[in-house]
């Protein structure tokens, strides 16, 4: 046997498998960070910005909570 073909032997699979490793690599989720503070502790849900989506003013006042039925609320 030639070193030719014995190289070749031993360089096509390795050659093969490096390349379907290269391939079978899945793309990383890109990561989004929210611009915002969740105090309820829930979830957040971010995505990414429509362009045809309306346009919304939200209103920057401070909430205020409400007490469930039958309590009274706190005086102020």
């Amino acid at each position: 046997m030639s070193a030719f073909r014995k190289t070749a032997l031993v360089a096509l699979p390795l050659a093969g498998a490096l390349a379907l490793t290269a391939c079978s690599q899945q793309a990383e989720e890109p990561t989004y960070e929210a611009d915002a503070t969740d105090e309820s502790g829930g979830e957040l849900i971010v995505s990414d910005v429509d362009p045809a989506a309306v346009p919304v003013d939200v209103p920057e006042t401070e909430m205020t909570p409400v007490a469930p039925e039958g309590e009274e609320a706190p005086a102020e």
